[in-house]
């Protein structure tokens, strides 16, 4: 199996940042992947809400939606839009920051809106309060793909293990974490949690992410700690791309979840407790 992660460093332009992706996408196709996944916020990156609500549009209208699941047929391949910001009918007047698992017809195969908001303060300077412009999902998403069972989550939700194991669990095979992590927090947990995440599961991980300065017409440009990774089910890191935009195309081997698991198998191996 041929896996293609795009680390891109979008702009709040979502008609440049389609460009940019489509022409990765190709790169990505080139070099034989036959599954390819996109960073969070593929569309648009933006800390400006009065730009976001003059850009973004719902999901029967988006056209990076459209042109993805255009260029997946083309193509004859599936695609992980990572996420996609898009405007809701929410009575706040918040976005959902919804991934979208595209078929090689181009059909939409399984959707799933991030659960867990970022809502932090990395420091005095740095601080994000993502359930002030997007509302939270409620439910988790398993997908089924030729390889395995898909899992998929968003970025913040890496921190809550509880959601993976569920998915494991469940019958995952990958866990996808497409990302737009700050540089600190990156620096300090990004590949740490990854790893946990996939050895606790016996599921490889799956972490197209944004990187870099993002260009910005309104509002505080962001940075973002790039590092798309692939992890196995051993824990073993099998691409780190570095800070680097580009299409990062690695081959992986199915099996090696149920080797893993066969080897620890802890992910069925709860025991109930009291307390505390």
């Amino acid at each position: 199996m041929r896996l293609g992660l795009l680390q891109t460093s979008a702009s709040d332009e979502p008609g440049a940042n389609l460009t940019a992706t489509l022409d990765l996408l190709s790169d990505a196709v080139a070099q034989g992947a036959e599954f390819v996944l996109t960073p969070e916020v593929t569309n648009c990156v933006s800390t400006d809400r009065a730009h976001q609500k003059s850009v973004l549009m719902p999901e029967p209208r988006d056209p990076t939606l459209a042109g993805l699941r255009k260029a997946a047929a083309d193509h004859g391949i599936w695609l992980l839009i990572g996420s996609l910001a898009l405007r809701t009918a929410d009575p706040q007047g918040r976005f959902a920051n919804r991934s979208v698992l595209i078929d090689p017809t181009g059909k939409i195969a399984a959707r799933y809106d991030k659960i867990h908001m970022f809502d932090v303060t990395v420091s005095e300077t740095e601080t994000y309060r993502e359930s002030a412009g997007y509302r939270p999902g409620t439910r988790a998403t398993l997908a089924a793909t030729p390889w395995g069972k898909l899992g998929m989550t968003i970025c913040y939700d890496v921190r809550f293990p509880e959601l993976y194991r569920r998915l494991a669990q469940a019958g995952a095979s990958f866990l996808t974490v497409p990302s737009a992590f700050s540089p600190v927090t990156g620096a300090a947990h990004w590949e740490t949690l990854l790893r946990a995440r996939a050895i606790e599961t016996g599921c490889f991980v799956l972490a197209p992410a944004q990187t870099g300065d993002h260009a910005a017409s309104a509002g505080k440009p962001r940075r973002t700690y790039g590092h798309s990774m692939i992890v196995d089910p051993w824990g073993k890191v099998l691409l780190d791309a570095g800070s680097d935009t580009g299409a990062y195309v690695t081959e992986i081997d199915p099996s090696a979840v149920d080797a893993a698991r066969a080897r620890v198998p802890s992910i069925a191996a709860d025991q109930p407790w009291d307390g505390p």
